[in-house]
């Protein structure tokens, strides 16, 4: 034990420092963590849904994909299903359209229109979309179907969130 004794003038100069330090602490560990926390998450933005499409089972007719994914929305989880029109293209590639229509958010149907088959047609205004989603001129729609990103996995099909297409 030391021989210097401690002056009530230290021992409370000790005792508040360390209880300011500790109430300190507690005030600013919850702003740390609030600033910290985000970067530390892993980004859901570039997460891909698995859908039950085999990417064998595609063919040149478009085909409807519906898919499901978990959203949270603060401290409320739901599932939230949505829909891709999908099919290859001539060269065999995918192609993956979203069914929201661009005029004023109907779902469009593959050839459901009998005076202009082989295309997509919305039956709120009749507005109509070609097979590679591009809208046709003269319809409501000002820009072209939503393009999802997609990527194969096992053999079966994987989209994103779907974009606007670039080169509209």
């Amino acid at each position: 034990m030391s021989k210097d004794r401690v002056s009530r003038r230290q021992f409370l100069s000790y005792t508040l420092t360390g209880v300011g330090g500790f109430m300190a602490a507690g005030i600013l560990m919850p702003m740390v963590r609030f600033a910290v926390d985000p970067v530390l998450k892993a980004e859901a933005a570039g997460e891909f849904v698995a859908t039950k499409q085999k990417v064998a089972d595609l063919t040149n007719e478009p085909v409807r994909v519906d898919f499901t994914y978990k959203q949270k929305d603060a401290w409320y989880e739901s599932d939230v299903t949505e829909s891709a029109w999908v099919y290859k293209d001539d060269a065999g590639k995918i192609v993956a359209l979203s069914p929201v229509c661009k005029h004023l958010g109907c779902t469009v149907n593959w050839n459901s229109d009998k005076e202009h088959p082989e295309q997509f047609f919305c039956p709120c205004h009749y507005g109509r979309y070609t097979k590679d989603g591009t809208n046709v001129p003269g319809t409501p729609p000002l820009a072209p179907l939503d393009v999802y990103p997609y990527k194969e996995k096992d053999g079966y099909l994987y989209l994103g969130k779907a974009k606007p297409r670039k080169e509209a």
